[in-house]
């Protein structure tokens, strides 16, 4: 595997073949829904037990840096843990859904695309949708200290390619629930008329 879309697909191979269920988040999620942008990582929301850990990371270790004891370690804290891919030095992040109600939803709505969103050939993954791409992101960019201009232009590309097509209701439901109802409200406002013509 020399490519980030091969370690990409590697990874894709053994999420299925333990039966682990994924979303891929971030900017690759935002990039699907919005307007493309490059990246050096890739997020994944992953609903990961004990019993994977140990052949999750054997199945990974010929051609990624992972180590067991530190997905063990994330797993038991609720935190996030990186496997690298030695070939490129790209990063996969890995996010554990635990019992987290929104984590757990995004899992439920995940929807599939084919594409080569690192390029290569098309392949089928499951990504988040445009809603919880935008929650997301809101909640990322509220606990950075609403200082990221990438994060910032990430929802406004999301918002204006699938603006006519996103579920409001469901957006501001949760939106109050993730302390961010605020940030959606002034995301809306920075939406152009011409965009908002039957939204």
């Amino acid at each position: 595997m020399s490519s980030p879309h091969e370690a990409f697909v590697r990874i894709l191979e053994v999420l299925d073949l333990l039966e682990i269920e994924y979303l891929v988040g971030g900017s690759l999620a935002s990039s699907a829904h919005g307007i493309p942008r490059a990246t050096r990582d890739v997020d994944f929301l992953v609903q990961l037990h004990a019993n994977h850990m140990d052949e999750f990371a054997r199945l990974l270790s010929t051609d990624f840096y992972v180590d067991g004891q530190t997905i063990r370690d994330a797993l038991a804290l609720g935190r996030s843990f990186n496997v690298i891919h030695f070939a490129t030095s790209y990063k996969f992040d890995f996010f554990p859904a635990g019992t987290d109600p929104f984590k757990r939803t995004e899992l439920q709505r995940r929807m599939f695309v084919e594409s080569a969103p690192l390029g290569g050939e098309p392949v089928e993954w499951a990504v988040a949708t445009a809603e919880d791409t935008i929650l997301s992101k809101l909640s990322w960019f509220r606990a950075g200290g609403e200082t990221s201009e990438r994060q910032w232009n990430d929802l406004r590309g999301v918002l204006r390619m699938s603006g006519p097509r996103l579920d409001r209701e469901y957006l501001a439901a949760w939106a109050a629930r993730l302390g961010v109802a605020d940030l959606w409200q002034r995301l809306l406002s920075e939406l152009p008329s011409s965009c908002g013509a039957g939204y």
